[in-house]
């Protein structure tokens, strides 16, 4: 089973998340604050973190594009569901899995996908903007090697959600929006177009994405 590093300095809020994680079978390891989770995600090399970010932010909806920003893959903003917390991990756990399984399959002679001035390779997980390397985080890169490799089809969020993150009850619609916005700030607005009312599709009119020749 994988291995969970939690870092969180409210030590009532550490035990129960450690708890409940170990009651899914997995092995957690706790710190309880920034210096001491570096050192030990470090040692015990963890399939995943748990960190609380501890911002001062104004709101929840300012704390998660922040929490995003910083490269999380997911965001919970407090107080949260354990619940929530435990399929968010499942998931993106699954999300992991997935993507290496997909980039062991993968012929990179073929799927190097273009959108407009933007290359990814999902064998390699490189990402180049106007050839020069771009850094996209997991999720980042996934959501849009999956809108790249189906050019003009609209995805709702909740589709998203589904393919992304597994997440199979609409949950986290914002995180959506959020991953989103990061890619437009990195790439250019134009890489990702907004079906108002539905949901998202690679490109605008003036980017034709395309996978080295297929349309």
């Amino acid at each position: 089973m994988a291995t969970v590093v939690v870092i969180e300095d409210e030590e009532p809020i550490a035990a129960a998340v450690a708890a409940r994680l170990r009651s899914e079978g997995f092995e957690v390891d706790v710190a309880a604050d920034g210096p001491s989770g570096v050192a030990l995600v470090e040692r015990a090399r963890p399939d995943l973190v748990v960190l609380d970010l501890m911002l001062p932010a104004r709101d929840s909806e300012t704390d998660l594009l922040v929490g995003l920003a910083v490269g999380a893959d997911d965001y919970l903003t407090k107080p949260f569901s354990p619940r929530e917390l435990v399929a968010r991990v499942h998931a993106i756990l699954r999300r992991v899995d997935r993507s290496a399984e997909a980039k062991a399959a993968a012929d990179p002679a073929v799927r190097t996908l273009r959108l407009g001035k933007v290359a990814l390779e999902p064998a390699t997980r490189r990402a180049t903007l106007d050839g020069e390397p771009v850094h996209l985080t997991p999720t980042e890169f996934d959501i849009l090697a999956l809108l790249g490799d189906k050019p003009g089809v609209v995805f709702t969020r909740e589709k998203l959600l589904a393919e992304i993150w597994g997440y199979r009850d609409g949950f986290g619609a914002r995180t959506v929006d959020s991953h989103v916005q990061a890619l437009r700030r990195k790439l250019g607005a134009g890489v990702i177009r907004t079906v108002h009312g539905v949901g998202y599709a690679a490109g605008d009119d003036e980017l034709s994405p395309r996978a080295n020749g297929r349309q």
